[in-house]
């Protein structure tokens, strides 16, 4: 008898978000408490600090070799910041999606939407704070930056709302763990859609059951 299965190729989940609204809390939550699931990690050509593990933290490269990478359309995604490049290594996450693993990218939206028109397949996760006036109170408690730095931060977060409809989901980050039951039932919702199962199940009608 012939048995409906999964597709056994891994989820390729981004998460992004405003300055404030917890994505790097819910995604270390996240690995905790879902089996077979990664965050990529970035590749970047600054020089390691102290504590920082290659492979762990970044992947550190020469700056000639980053733009090799770009040359040669081996990056996901990738970005410039001051005066360092940053990017997320195709052939990382792609080893990853092929052997069955989940793969979770917290990156910015400019980068996810660049993922996005490379890998339209991809699930696009949208975090939010509980309000705007939570999200201003979230980065003032950080206590790092001036109330010049803070009003720049928070009206940058206003435009990047505006990205919302670019995203499959949006999940918000009102209690850590319920923001994270929210997305491990996108994640169990996401191996069910019949657009990814398509392939196995068309098999098995074919074949008779």
């Amino acid at each position: 008898m012939n048995k409906f299965q999964y597709d056994k190729k891994g989820l390729l989940i981004v998460i992004s978000g405003p300055s404030g609204a917890g994505k790097g809390t819910v995604c270390k939550a996240l690995l905790k408490e879902v089996r077979n699931l990664n965050i990529s990690v970035s590749m970047t050509t600054r020089k390691p600090r102290i504590g920082e593990i290659e492979g762990v933290n970044y992947y550190f490269v020469q700056e000639n070799e980053f733009k090799k990478m770009i040359k040669e359309g081996e990056l996901l995604e990738y970005a410039k910041v001051y005066d360092n490049y940053y990017g997320t290594p195709k052939n990382k996450v792609l080893e990853k999606l092929k052997h069955g693993e989940d793969v979770i990218l917290e990156i910015d939206i400019q980068g996810a939407l660049k993922v996005k028109s490379q890998f339209p397949e991809g699930v696009f996760i949208f975090i939010v704070p509980p309000s705007m006036e939570e999200l201003k109170n979230r980065i003032k408690k950080r206590g790092t930056e001036t109330e010049e730095e803070v009003t720049k931060r928070f009206q940058s977060s206003y435009k990047e709302i505006n990205y919302i409809s670019k995203y499959n989901y949006i999940v918000i980050n009102d209690d850590i763990e319920k923001a994270v039951e929210r997305i491990k039932s996108i994640i169990i919702a996401e191996k069910c859609r019949v657009d990814r199962l398509k392939h196995t199940v068309l098999k098995t009608i074919e074949g008779g059951i």
